[in-house]
C-alpha cells in the first residue's frame, strides 16, 4: 500500500495528512501489513502546476510531526512503514529504509528475475506499470502520468468498461506483442 505524495500547502497541511493517514490505516487494518510513503517529486507536471499546488518546502519540524504520527498510526494498526529513495527517510521515527519492489520480493511474487531500475535513484527492480498516460480524469496536479488534460478528456470518451483495454478497443490492424522481460 502507498500513501503519496506528501506535500504541505494551505489545504494539505500536517493535520490533514495525519488524519488522512490514520483513516487509511484504520480502514486497512487487518488487510495491509506494510505501507510505503513518499514525498512530492519534481515531475514536469508538478513544475507546470506549481502556482496551483502552492506547496511549501517542508521543515524538519514538518518531517518530525509526520514521522512520529505516521509511525504511531501504522504501529497501532499492526503495520510497518517505509520510504523508498527519499532524501528524507524518517528512519529515526521507526520508518524502514527499503526498496519498494526489491529483487527478492519481485522473484517471490512472480518467480522471475528483473533488472535494477536504471531511471530511478533506488534499488527497485524494473517493472511495467499497468496503465496509460493521460487516462485518469481525477486531474491531480501532482501526477506524473497526466500531462495533457485535453488528451485525458479524449481518452475518457474512448473508455469502455467492457473493453480489454483501458482506452478504446482492439482494432484489426493493432499488433499485439507478448512482453518477454
Amino acid at each position: 500500500m502507498r500513501y503519496d505524495p506528501i506535500f504541505i500547502s494551505e489545504k494539505y497541511n500536517i493535520e490533514y495528512h495525519q488524519k488522512a493517514f490514520e483513516n487509511m490505516c484504520a480502514l486497512l487494518s487487518g488487510y495491509v501489513k506494510h505501507i510505503i510513503v513518499s514525498f512530492l517529486d519534481d515531475y514536469k507536471n508538478v513544475r507546470k502546476n506549481i502556482n496551483i499546488l502552492q506547496f511549501k518546502n517542508m521543515t524538519e519540524e514538518d518531517y518530525k510531526q509526520i514521522g512520529l504520527s505516521f509511525s504511531q498510526s501504522a504501529k497501532n494498526h499492526g503495520m510497518t512503514i517505509q520510504t523508498c529513495a527519499e532524501k528524507r527517510n524518517l528512519s529515526e521515527y521507526g520508518f524502514k529504509i527499503d526498496d519498494c519492489l526489491s529483487k527478492e520480493l519481485a522473484y517471490k511474487l512472480t518467480g522471475k528475475k528483473y533488472p535494477k531500475w536504471q531511471a530511478r535513484n533506488c534499488n527497485c527492480v524494473q517493472m511495467v506499470d499497468i496503465g496509460v498516460y493521460n487516462s485518469c480524469h481525477h486531474f491531480c496536479k501532482y501526477c506524473y502520468a497526466n500531462y495533457d488534460e485535453n488528451q485525458v478528456k479524449e481518452n475518457f470518451k474512448n473508455h469502455d468498461p467492457n473493453s480489454s483495454l483501458l482506452v478504446g478497443h482492439l482494432k484489426s490492424d493493432d499488433i499485439i506483442k507478448e512482453r518477454t522481460k
